[in-house]
């Protein structure tokens, strides 16, 4: 098969690492921590995880005394990767099968085909080195495919096991977001209490950044991604600082967290960007926002620029209360009247249905939406019936509302402008892109260090690397248990534990030194253009970190010139 230039180079790319894991893995121990407990609902999570719960931190270190022969031990082990795409994980496998040829050449890896689901129903490949070295330092998870199964079901979880045992696994490794790595949590209690050793290690992935705590400084594929849109936005505010004719409101990956526009702010400076978080917390309606836009639209328009750039968060809506509100009334609604609402004829008469169960204000705000706004509320549902938010076109409804509000305006003689919009989501663009030079080390340590817990006997863990503001070989390859991270949550109906997300904190730097900078932004042309990912040449061209992780690890308060 043909392949590019930039993929035969990638491929030459040997990832830098942690020292600990460059030495003789005989040299290699691990270093226990203080016990550790649930961030919340300790006695419940206890009781549901008697085998796994309360487990040490470690961090892998030189080991003194006599070399440590069960990291030479022959193993056979499996891995999955779950949910969407993120640049590194094919980095992540290579550095576990990496890992256990060093230990052992005949040691086995089997890649479950379109993850957990290939677990659950026995659809797997074994990896050689042919297929790993097809795949080193590249995007996708086209190697073994990914999937969103969620193993839940007494069922799922005996086949899961049926299958680890066919295979005669040693240990499996789940890499994914905060869903699957509970997946990973429930999969290592059930095998220990079916009487099986068979070990469950999990692995940090998520572009939205939202699977984060003071051990796990950032999940693998973030950077890529938030390289990738920041290069798009770039190219955009040189095109409307060109063209000076056009506001674009850009939509940003990011339903349940807002890291990634904030770190795309901090990277390009657009005039106007929104964090759901701080919306959430000030209680802004959606026409609160659509001031804050028309205040950066008419302030420019003074100083003759009528371009500009906003940035929006996927899940913005439903971090705005009243938005939130209608989302669960209409969620509640449907859900009741699902028999009545199936013998409507159209969606013009599923409106006028809904409005008479609707409190006056979801009633009034359903009204003032667009037709085209109001029927994805309605017609976009999940297998559960939910409002699908990632489909609600964000963009073009606060595009639409500042246009009307400024129309309004101008009527009034308060604002003498001109206003031309155009509207973009930035998505997929990011999920599978060649890794940065940070995902691709990152990914492989990640990769060593599931091996050497794995090797280790551990189980119940997540694959964990720190000191990532250093250079490579710096970093501190380590273990979290999976328990300290969850708490229990309201699902279907019912009390599940599950792995929290992080939101953005709002006390924290990065924030901080965005909202130190944002009324600048959105009067001047503040316009910051990355360009696209450097894989050659200096290291502050190839190998920074995430902005925000900068900010993070050095406390500082302000932007960078």
């Amino acid at each position: 098969m043909e392949i590019s230039a930039l993929q035969h180079a990638r491929y030459r790319y040997q990832p830098r690492f942690p020292r600990v894991l460059s030495q003789e893995l005989s040299t290699i121990a691990l270093s226990q921590g203080l016990a550790t407990q649930s961030i919340a609902d300790q006695g419940a999570l206890k009781a549901l995880f008697k085998h796994t719960y309360g487990k040490v931190l470690v961090d892998v270190v030189t080991r003194t005394g006599e070399p440590n022969e069960t990291m030479h031990r022959k193993l056979t082990l499996g891995v999955l990767l779950s949910g969407g795409q993120a640049p590194g994980g094919h980095n992540v496998i290579a550095g576990l099968y990496d890992g256990l040829k060093r230990g052992n050449p005949r040691s086995r890896l089997y890649g479950f085909l379109g993850g957990p689901s290939g677990l659950i129903e026995n659809k797997y490949r074994e990896l050689s080195d042919a297929i790993i070295d097809a795949y080193r330092n590249t995007g996708g998870f086209d190697m073994i495919g990914s999937g969103r199964t969620k193993i839940e079901s007494p069922e799922q979880f005996a086949s899961s096991l049926e299958t680890a045992k066919k295979l005669r696994l040693d240990a499996l490794l789940i890499i994914g977001g905060d869903d699957s790595n509970t997946n990973a949590a429930g999969l290592a209690e059930y095998f220990l209490d079916q009487g099986s050793p068979i070990q469950v290690i999990g692995c940090p992935k998520t572009i939205d950044g939202d699977l984060k705590n003071e051990h796990i400084q950032t999940s693998f594929g973030f950077d890529t991604a938030v390289k990738t849109y920041s290069e798009l936005i770039g190219n955009i505010e040189r095109d409307a600082n060109s063209a000076k004719k056009y506001w674009h409101f850009i939509k940003l990956m990011g339903r349940s967290a807002s890291h990634i526009a904030l770190e795309c702010a901090l990277q390009t400076h657009p005039n106007v960007c929104f964090i759901s978080e701080e919306v959430a917390v000030k209680k802004w309606s959606l026409s609160q926002i659509v001031d804050q836009i028309c205040a950066s639209v008419i302030k420019r328009a003074e100083n003759k620029e009528f371009f500009g750039v906003v940035l929006i968060p996927e899940g913005l809506v439903e971090f705005v209360p009243e938005m939130k509100q209608l989302i669960l009334e209409l969620n509640d609604t449907i859900a009741t009247y699902e028999a009545e609402l199936a013998a409507l004829p159209s969606l013009t008469d599923h409106l006028g249905f809904l409005r008479t169960k609707l409190s006056p204000a979801a009633q009034a705000l359903l009204g003032s939406l667009p037709a085209d706004i109001a029927r994805e509320l309605l017609m976009d549902r999940d297998p559960h019936g939910n409002v699908q938010v990632s489909r609600i076109e964000t963009e073009k409804l606060l595009m639409g509302m500042a246009e009307k509000r400024l129309a309004r305006l101008k009527e009034q003689g308060l604002y003498k402008g001109k206003f031309s919009a155009l509207r973009h989501f930035f998505g997929y663009e990011g999920r599978s892109a060649f890794p940065s030079n940070f995902d691709a080390n990152y990914g492989y340590s990640l990769g060593l260090t599931a091996f050497v817990l794995i090797a280790a006997g551990l189980t119940g863990y997540i694959a964990c690397v720190k000191n990532l503001t250093a250079l490579p070989e710096e970093w501190v390859p380590a273990g979290l248990p999976l328990t300290m991270m969850m708490h229990l949550e309201q699902r279907h109906g019912s009390q599940k534990p599950v792995i929290q997300k992080a939101l953005v904190d709002l006390a924290a730097p990065p924030f901080k030194a965005f909202a130190a900078a944002r009324d600048t932004w959105a009067c001047t042309t503040s316009f910051l253009f990355p360009g696209g990912i450097q894989y050659f040449g200096p290291p502050e061209l190839c190998d920074r970190p995430p902005r925000v992780l900068e900010l993070e690890q050095q406390g500082r308060a302000n932007i960078k010139p």
